[in-house]
């Protein structure tokens, strides 16, 4: 049971005794479907895994209501499908720890990672799936109607909109993109972007402009999200002129906000590559990232699918790469193969 494999790392905090310091072959930062579903594969490779639930455990899809994506369910609910997630690692061997990782070392083995309850832990192999988190607009009827209509991921929530009018924010090749993909539901796609000049390639711009079904909103903001309470419906937008602070109502049944994504890699700043926005560099093919034995699966290194079953499968590509790491030194003696590693990094650098 999910009860009797919890550790409350948490609860340890304020008491005058350290927490022994503990050794453990792989350590798991993160528990959204990257994380949980790297736990089951090496739980199952009798690696005993801990894996660290962070402060959102679950990750992103615990704000989210309805799934229909995930394979073998017609619809779940996000939150339902975390908890089982959980249970099935748990169930499998997997030992999870409530607590919030503060300090990582990845400078040598075995990795030294602190927690916020004091706990330290040495890890032979990391899997870090830290995920990464949508920027919002930071309005409080924007939080009151996310989930209910109010979304960051048009792939995730697009077929609920069927026949419907939506909004998207944003002005860069992701809001384009995601704009242009809404018109296979959507009857009508307003898209608001603050400037008067959009920041995505040419070509898509070219193509959203060729689209009949959308309709641009030059130099515009997202003043107010508007809705019914009973229940949670989104009804339309107040939109705020950026020149001249005029507002003005726009009706509409949803509202996706393209305005980019942060990564949760704070905490690998100068010990692991990075790309120019944050995400975690991997070697092509795999989840090696550039230290041999630290793996990363996820949103934290995928800023183009961002999905739940891409995470999962990265989960268990980074699980089935610690253990081939641990047995042979995978891409010969350092665990890690740097030429991959070099070409990944230039071909970040020139994106």
């Amino acid at each position: 049971m999910l009860r009797q494999r919890l550790t409350t790392g948490l609860s340890n905090a304020g008491k005058s005794t350290v927490p022994e310091t503990r050794h453990v072959r792989v350590l798991i930062i993160g528990s959204g479907p990257a994380g949980y579903t790297a736990a089951v594969y090496a739980a199952r490779a009798a690696l005993n895994p801990v894996l660290i639930q962070g402060l959102q455990p679950g990750g992103q899809l615990t704000i989210t209501t309805e799934v229909e994506n995930w394979p073998g369910d017609t619809s779940v609910q996000g939150p339902n499908l975390m908890v089982r997630m959980a249970e099935q690692a748990a169930h499998v061997g997997t030992e999870l720890v409530s607590d919030i990782v503060t300090r990582v070392d990845t400078s040598r083995r075995p990795f030294s990672v602190e927690t916020d309850s004091g706990q330290t832990w040495l890890a032979d192999t990391l899997i870090i799936c830290t995920g990464a988190q949508a920027r919002w607009l930071g309005i409080p009827s924007e939080t009151r109607f996310r989930g209910f209509g109010v979304s960051a991921c048009a792939t995730c929530d697009g077929f609920f909109f069927r026949n419907r009018t939506v909004v998207v924010v944003g002005g860069g090749n992701t809001a384009v993109e995601e704009a242009m993909f809404l018109t296979n539901f959507a009857s009508k796609v307003h898209l608001v972007h603050r400037r008067d000049e959009l920041r995505a390639d040419k070509t898509n711009q070219a193509r959203l402009f060729a689209n009949p079904k959308i309709e641009m909103h030059w130099n515009a903001e997202i003043a107010e999200v508007e809705g019914s309470a009973d229940p949670l419906t989104v009804t339309g937008v107040v939109l705020r002129d950026t020149g001249t602070g005029a507002t003005r109502p726009l009706a509409a049944d949803g509202l996706f906000i393209a305005i980019g994504h942060v990564p949760a890699t704070e905490l690998f700043v100068g010990q692991l590559a990075m790309d120019d926005e944050g995400y975690l560099i991997t070697a092509p093919d795999s989840t090696a990232t550039s230290v041999p034995g630290v793996f990363a699966a996820g949103d934290v290194k995928d800023k183009i699918y961002r999905q739940a079953v891409t995470a999962a499968g990265m989960g268990c590509m980074a699980a089935l790469e610690a253990e081939r790491f641990m047995a042979h030194g995978l891409h010969g003696a350092n665990g890690v193969d740097e030429e991959a590693l070099d070409a990944a990094d230039v071909d970040a650098a020139a994106a």
